[in-house]
């Protein structure tokens, strides 16, 4: 046991750590491309909040990343069927491959739809021992059919924060998205445009500097406390 440390009383000293560089300079680096899983709020034939993934997806490509976009067509209400839902599982597997993520979710009655809520409500904080989100990078947008409004990406990123990912300072709101868009679905020219084009570029920065890192950004004192009372517990119990 480490010598508690002065004025400090209610600290585990074997369980509380300095932050220093030497933590985590020596991490390797990972040479293969960002894995970003995008995940979009509606299930309509022509959906604006599946358009504009999809013009996030070419510009992660472009900028060197490997994509998945999950369809939420089929996917279940939470609690209405088990986890072993094959939609499920597929949006749990792109969960754990990603190092980083995209929603994206129209805004409807002044916040996000109801499918963008049940794909994050289907991802847990933590599957047994792994934790799908934690420490993952984040990139929110939304669309919207009036004027411009934040509602959306505003609870978009406290749900990042309750995932405990690491949300990318910018974001993208598009206002009166059926003007943004031509006949065969691509984003036209526009200063929303470009904002998308930023917001990807910063996703893609963001992951590539902390993905390696991930687990000693998001290590705990609490956490790491927490786990040495369970194991004191095993402990105890095997010894009665």
């Amino acid at each position: 046991m480490s010598p508690p440390l002065p004025d400090l009383p209610n600290i585990d000293a074997d369980l509380f750590k300095r932050p220093d560089t030497t933590s985590f300079s020596r991490v390797a680096v990972s040479t293969h491309a960002p894995r970003i899983l995008l995940l979009y709020g509606s299930v309509r034939e022509r959906s604006y909040s599946k358009l504009l993934t999809l013009e996030a997806q070419r510009l992660l490509t472009a900028l060197g990343a490997e994509t998945n976009i999950f369809d939420p067509t089929g996917l279940p209400l939470p609690d209405g069927y088990p986890d072993s839902h094959a939609k499920v599982q597929e949006l749990r597997s792109l969960a754990a491959w990603s190092e980083g993520m995209v929603w994206c979710s129209p805004e409807r009655h002044g916040a996000m739809t109801g499918i963008m809520k049940a794909q994050i409500d289907w991802i847990p904080l933590s599957i047994g021992s792994v934790r799908p989100t934690q420490g993952k990078t984040l990139a929110v947008m939304e669309v919207s059919g009036g004027s411009q409004s934040f509602n959306a990406v505003n609870q978009l990123r406290i749900l990042g924060r309750w995932m405990r990912m690491i949300t990318i300072p910018n974001q993208s709101s598009v206002a009166k998205a059926y003007l943004e868009f031509d006949e065969a679905g691509r984003m036209k020219p526009s200063a929303f445009y470009e904002r998308v084009v930023d917001v990807m570029e910063e996703l893609v920065k963001f992951t590539l500097l902390t993905r390696d890192v991930a687990p000693y950004l998001v290590d705990r004192y609490s956490e790491r406390r927490e786990t040495a009372e369970q194991l004191a517990k095993r402990v105890n119990l095997r010894s009665i």
